[in-house]
């Protein structure tokens, strides 16, 4: 049992509108996404309460609603969490000249991503030089299981990060939605051992792509690079000869950081 010293005493006075307010800040801090059943659930409350609490988080700058009505840290909790909110600011000026060169050597689309909690955001792209290619898609949200750069991101959080992740199984799943999570967990014990990630025609019909993780001089995973092409040009087993000039770039880029 927990020892009644570890915490602080309730306050006697009511506080209780308060308290779950703060609460869901600090869920919001270690899981960067949350949905309004979320909230009822975790909190024990309605879920007329729990949109009127994230409707005043966001009135506050604590909290922002994206267009599938997605919660996520807000300016006000952006500016709490200070450099670790976030990657580098300089990350895109120093890893473009990268994705060029690795996009001039593999002739393919290259893209940069980091992790919006269970969702990767493509932050720059630099599309290859051949007429048929993958455009990039840099400003767009996708789930992040489905990217493989995602996908890397994904296999460097620890353990208990990742279920936080996936309370509700995977987004837009139904039925066997626990085990599809469980499919993508053993699936990234691959990603870790290999060190790269692949997407098979997840993401977007006829289109492969393999990702692997960029990470600072501390070993922290802050970004993603991926290489794209058509799936009619670069089959299941192509991918892997993109590894090699691919993780040589995410290590680069991650020495200048």
């Amino acid at each position: 049992m927990e020892n009644s010293t570890d915490r602080s005493p309730s306050p006697s006075y009511p506080v209780s509108a308060a308290g779950n307010a703060l609460r869901v800040v600090r869920l919001l801090h270690e899981l960067d996404e949350l949905r309004v059943m979320d909230v009822a659930d975790r909190l024990g409350v309605a879920r007329s309460t729990a949109h009127r609490i994230l409707a005043m988080l966001v009135f506050e700058g604590f909290a922002a609603q994206d267009r599938h009505k997605v919660y996520r840290p807000g300016p006000a909790l952006q500016a709490i969490r200070g450099s670790q909110a976030g990657p580098p600011p300089d990350l895109i000026t120093i890893a473009r000249p990268h994705l060029q060169r690795l996009a001039d050597a593999v002739r393919e689309t290259t893209h940069l991503m980091v992790l919006e909690g269970n969702a990767a955001r493509f932050l720059d792209g630099v599309e290859g030089p051949q007429a048929l290619r993958v455009s990039y898609r840099t400003g767009t949200l996708l789930p992040a299981h489905v990217t493989s750069g995602g996908k890397a991101l994904l296999a460097a959080l620890p353990a208990d990060r990742l279920r936080a992740l996936y309370p509700n199984g995977l987004p837009g799943e139904r039925a066997d939605a626990s085990d599809d999570v469980e499919r993508l967990f053993h699936e990234l014990v691959s990603v870790r051992r290999s060190g790269y990630a692949i997407n098979l025609q997840e993401s977007e019909r006829g289109v492969h792509a393999i990702g692997a993780c960029v990470r600072d001089r501390t070993g922290t995973a802050v970004a993603a690079v991926a290489v794209a092409a058509p799936s009619v040009r670069c089959t299941r087993a192509s991918l892997a000869e993109l590894s090699r000039p691919l993780l040589a770039a995410v290590r680069e880029i991650g020495q200048s950081l």
